[in-house]
């Protein structure tokens, strides 16, 4: 457990946490918004008893990392990535993007070239572009990401609690996540730097990955919820699946956008058998 030093090209130089368990072929988790590196610890727990080394870290403005003023852009964000991959010596790398980290994958194979990525897994990612325009007629509406910041702007802890119910499929009939699992993510999305958790939805939003994308040309897993209210399907990993020849999509019948925890056990399966296919 420890801290990289992320140097930018603005000579800004930001400590990113992570934590590096287990012993084997490397994988690289990047979480989502608006959470922190804690969430991965259901898939953490699994790989490392199947003999893979995990790596997880925290985004900038979340969880132990530095909490600048700026930037979190894609680009920035990338290149903290990077600063991991590179001061840990990581080569034939698994990288797995959840959410919003889906977009650090896209941007870290346009922007490097994908250097030392062996396989690619995006769940629940906001690839490849998330804003509906003219030539993106299956997005979001800009309206509902104003909305998000003026609810964010309002009452932070309100709204990641009202948002949470959509995030892991809440309702009066089905109740997925424990309560006390629902406060546990509140206490992550609420310590996180109030900047950072505006400046990053503005990013996973309004950030076109449809040529970042295309630069994957790795074996690709795309896992997706068909539940999914957070970060629709049809505006994400269906056009994300055509865009990477060759990728393996792979849909789970009713998961809302927090699979990873409501649907565990088949993501970690999923992972396994991707990662020790040839």
């Amino acid at each position: 457990m420890a801290f990289m030093s992320s140097k930018q090209e603005t000579g800004q130089d930001v400590h990113i946490y992570y934590e590096d368990l287990g012993q084997g072929k490397p994988v690289v988790f990047i979480h989502g918004w608006p959470l922190n590196s804690k969430m991965w610890e259901y898939q953490v727990t699994a790989l490392i008893q199947h003999g893979y080394r995990c790596i997880i870290y925290d985004r900038r403005g979340f969880g132990k990392s530095d909490r600048p003023g700026g930037p979190y852009d894609y680009d920035a964000m990338a290149g903290d990535l990077k600063a991991i991959i590179d001061g840990l010596g990581l080569n034939d790398i698994t990288l797995i993007g959840f959410s919003m980290g889906g977009g650090e994958v896209a941007r870290y194979f346009s922007k490097y070239g994908g250097e030392r990525v062996a396989k690619v897994v995006l769940v629940s990612a906001v690839t490849p572009y998330m804003l509906k325009t003219n030539d993106n007629p299956e997005g979001v509406p800009k309206e509902v990401f104003e909305g998000m910041t003026e609810g964010i702007l309002a009452d932070r802890p309100a709204f990641m609690q009202e948002f949470n119910k959509e995030f892991f499929g809440v309702n009066f009939l089905k109740h997925p996540v424990s309560d006390a699992f629902l406060t546990a993510a509140l206490v992550q999305q609420a310590d996180a730097s109030p900047i950072a958790t505006l400046e990053c939805a503005k990013a996973f939003a309004f950030t076109d990955f449809r040529a970042d994308v295309k630069k994957i040309n790795v074996p690709t897993l795309i896992i997706h919820g068909s539940a999914d209210k957070i970060v629709p399907i049809n505006t994400s990993s269906d056009q994300t699946a055509k865009l990477i020849p060759g990728a393996t999509f792979k849909v789970y019948d009713g998961a809302p956008h927090g699979l990873w925890m409501t649907h565990k056990d088949e993501l970690n399966k999923d992972l396994i058998d991707f990662m020790q296919a040839t």
